[in-house]
């Protein structure tokens, strides 16, 4: 990184916290720094907002309005902002930017500080005596941003010109197939115009405070170069249009202006108190903190973070009109930002994190209840894609998590009606799974233990595939699906006898579960290197025995399948081989496959994704082992912890990062954002305050 970091400091008073990013005395911001770290706000639905700390987009995914859009999924309507402060001298002073072929645009002199107050991301400007303090909003379960500016300093006016940046397309489209778009401009009134295009909603726009009215002034831009996407081995060059600008006026005795830009009916936009629209986005965040025992910035910080991914997906209409009828929310989370949508696997491994340790029972309860609704041939789905309706089903794993997740609903929430709701469910998918079902998933009657594969299926969480290229297939009897198998029988013994009521049925599924127990512990024991095989009986008949993170759930779970005279030799080996401050290896250093670097193109990243990169999400389920082993050593299990913590404040700011280099400096990588991430520090650092 060039010139000097940003120093970073976080403010807490108990509900009230801000994490800070300050200019040094008489130095400024580097360039680099500002274009490395990124903010996010999003909006419940799916929606987002999202940049650079220098305002300069980076990615296709960035823009002011990232809109949540039946159809469409989520859709770039309003990629940035040009802003340049005019003064009475004639001086102009560009804040923010953007990046073209031939060069950045872009000053980071006038930029003092950046903040994150309660979520909502906040930048001052200094220019002479005068600063300007601007923020970010997104309005809840709207797809509408508020970007306010106020006049903090000074004593003269000056004109704030505004100049809107468009894009009207799908946010994961690739750039190099998006062809120049023509737009339609029209004036719905006092201070507000609206743009629209073929195929999508108008972008309604409107401005608070003294402004004059929109100055049409349509430019051809050179298009924009996003150098994330470059370097990801994507096309990087889009382009936009820029329809036109305004001017505001900031003064003294006028010190607010606010820029508003909506898909949503005027009606509904314009329903919001714009004035006051920031202080109750905060207040409901306090509200989101107040139902946490919140002593820390760490807990608070981590408690607004996990809100970014609990949502209401606006563009699955059916399950929201089928949750109505019902009775329950359709709710679901978001697996990562950018470019994420909802996963079954992310969600129920992060339901803990997310929504169970922040005090959202009520959240939980219809996550499971809408994924229930879901459940095909024994099966919850994998993924649902942008924008559509149903989901895919490609996963061993995603539905045995079901079960874990209900668990632990029902440990926190003493809420056993629901188990008798969704018992039908449950039945159903343990009997599929003994029958078997798609993609090869099915109990082996010779020793119950449960396989699974398919040509051109990845299916369980390792599960990077490039073309017809499945990276790690894993094809067989592999450790996790086995422990999670094991873990979900012994749950489901419970509560048949328990709910159910039927002994006979329970009987049966206890067998099973120490059948598959049996041979578990006979065949997954690599006694000659101390820890467990990663698949036994593949492909080929063969037993792999690379050393992965995986075999860390045969012990972490609430029902370990591995015995436990084990245990300490499979969490040395992963201790040494796969532990770093920032979560687990996939694979272990000085296999033929490992990969130190996750970057380049789709291709490499996917060949290193599981072959070494390291996880976040994986320091839960080797915390949750470590601690069965080393009891109440709270201050131990925190150490293990601080890297993550301390990464707040880096990459995506306010948020834990996918993935990581396999090795120091430990670069982060992938989404900026990670739900499981994020769920899994957030419980580990609950359950060890």
């Amino acid at each position: 990184m060039n010139g000097p970091a940003p120093r970073m400091r976080i403010d807490y008073a108990g509900e009230n916290f801000e994490r800070r990013y300050c200019r040094a005395p008489h130095a400024t911001f580097s360039d680099e720094a500002l274009l490395e770290r990124e903010w996010l706000a999003t909006n419940a639905a799916g929606g987002y907002a999202s940049s650079t700390l220098a305002g300069v987009p980076t990615r296709r995914y960035h823009g002011l309005l990232i809109a949540a859009l039946p159809v469409h999924g989520r859709t770039v309507m309003l990629s940035h902002l040009g802003e340049e402060l005019l003064f009475a001298d004639g001086t102009h002073v560009r804040i923010g930017g953007e990046e073209h072929a031939d060069g950045l645009e872009f000053d980071a002199a006038p930029l003092v500080e950046f903040r994150i107050d309660r979520g909502l991301p906040i930048w001052r400007y200094a220019v002479g005596d005068i600063v300007i303090e601007k923020h970010v909003l997104l309005v809840y379960r709207q797809n509408t941003v508020h970007v306010g500016y106020r006049l903090a300093e000074g004593s003269q006016a000056l004109r704030l010109r505004l100049s809107p940046v468009l894009a009207f397309r799908p946010h994961d489209a690739p750039l190099e197939a998006q062809s120049a778009r023509e737009y339609a401009f029209a004036r719905e009134g006092q201070a507000r115009w609206s743009f629209t295009s073929d195929g999508f909603p108008p972008l309604n726009v409107a401005i608070a405070g003294k402004a004059s009215d929109f100055v049409v002034d349509a430019i051809a831009d050179v298009p924009l170069h996003y150098r994330m996407e470059a370097a990801r081995g994507y096309g990087a060059t889009q382009a936009v249009l820029r329809p036109g600008y305004l001017d505001v006026t900031l003064a003294p005795d006028a010190p607010h202006a606010l820029f508003i830009a909506s898909t949503e009916p005027w009606e509904a936009a314009g329903a919001i108190d714009a004035l006051h629209a920031a202080d109750t986005e905060r207040e409901r965040c306090s509200r989101l903190l107040r139902q946490v025992p919140v002593s820390d910035a760490t807990t608070a910080e981590l408690v607004i973070a996990a809100d970014a991914f609990v949502v209401t997906p606006a563009w699955r209409v059916g399950d929201v009109a089928r949750g109505h009828a019902a009775g329950v929310h359709s709710r679901s989370i978001i697996a990562g930002y950018h470019w994420f949508t909802d996963w079954g696997r992310d969600t129920m491994i992060s339901l803990e994190g997310l929504t169970l340790v922040t005090g959202r029972q009520a959240e939980a309860h219809d996550i499971l209840c809408t994924f229930a609704e879901h459940v095909r041939d024994g099966l919850i789905p994998n993924l649902f894609p942008e924008g559509r309706e149903s989901g895919l089903y490609h996963t061993a794993d995603a539905t045995l998590w079901f079960f874990h997740a209900l668990e632990r609903y029902v440990a926190w929430t003493g809420d056993v009606a629901i188990v008798r709701q969704l018992l039908p469910h449950l039945r159903d998918i343990v009997a599929a799974h003994l029958a078997g079902t798609r993609f090869g998933i099915g109990v082996d009657a010779q020793d119950g233990l449960l396989r699974q594969g398919a040509d051109g299926y990845q299916l369980t969480w390792m599960d990077a595939k490039v073309g017809d290229w499945v990276v790690t297939p894993r094809r067989g009897k592999a450790v996790e699906i086995n422990a999670l198998w094991y873990n979900a029988l012994c749950l489901m013994t419970q509560w048949v006898r328990e709910i159910g009521e039927d002994a006979a049925a329970a009987e049966a599924i206890s067998a099973h579960a120490a059948r598959a127990r049996t041979a578990f512990n006979a065949r997954f024991w690599c006694a000659e290197r101390g820890h467990l095989y990663d698949v036994v009986d593949g492909e080929n008949g063969e037993d792999d025995a690379a050393c992965r993170p995986n075999q860390v759930l045969a012990i972490s779970l609430k029902h370990p399948v591995l015995a436990r005279e084990r245990w300490t030799s499979v969490m040395h080996v992963v201790e040494q081989k796969l532990l770093t401050p920032y979560g687990l290896r996939s694979l272990a250093p000085g296999h033929p496959d490992y990969k130190p670097r996750y970057f380049g193109d789709l291709k490499a990243r996917d060949a290193a994704y599981h072959q070494g990169t390291v996880w976040a999400w994986l320091i839960g389920p080797y915390l949750d082992a470590w601690r069965k082993l080393h009891g109440n050593d709270k201050a131990g299990a925190r150490r293990l912890l601080e890297s993550l913590v301390a990464h707040l404040g880096d990459a995506g700011v306010g948020s834990i990062s996918e993935v990581f280099d396999a090795e120091a400096p430990f670069t982060p990588r992938g989404c900026i954002a990670q739900a499981w991430s994020v769920a899994e520090v957030l419980r580990c650092w609950f359950e060890t305050r």
